[in-house]
């Protein structure tokens, strides 16, 4: 059996392609750039995280059926993920973003030698986020499982 015929996978490959490619057309749409690093990035609309655990879900639930308990994994995996994703990552960001305030409140303290690094902000995602992927990804491993 090919890989290429695993529709859960390949619809959450889908599904995390086409989130990125959204992060960056309304980058585009709203702010009027290119942003092709979005492409590479955690965070922001839609979250890709949910978008290929759902396609998964979804996929496994077309594929096994609804009462099968991989489909249950699946949908106990993917409220664990997006729970994450809207949380802890979420929470993780907003105290990366405080850190690079107070360091750069601070920075005369430093020698002029050391330079900390920035820390990544853009990490988790807000609840509309999540449900954006989500909903893509639902819609993903549906169309990529019939």
């Amino acid at each position: 059996m090919s890989l290429l015929a695993n529709a859960p996978l390949v619809a959450a490959f889908v599904a995390t392609l086409l989130a990125q490619v959204f992060k960056v057309a309304l980058v585009l749409l709203t702010e009027r750039r290119w942003a092709f690093d979005r492409m590479l990035e955690t965070g922001g609309m839609p979250s890709s995280h949910s978008a290929s655990v759902t396609a998964v879900a979804a996929a496994i639930g077309v594929t096994s059926g609804l009462d099968s308990p991989l489909f249950a994994l699946a949908v106990v995996f993917a409220g664990i993920v997006m729970y994450d994703a809207s949380g802890i990552r979420r929470a993780a960001g907003m105290h990366a973003q405080l850190i690079n305030d107070l360091v750069q409140e601070l920075a005369h303290l430093f020698d002029d030698g050391f330079q900390p690094t920035v820390l990544k902000t853009l990490l988790g995602h807000t609840y509309p986020q999540v449900l954006g992927g989500a909903l893509l990804g639902v819609a993903t491993g549906i169309a990529v499982a019939l």
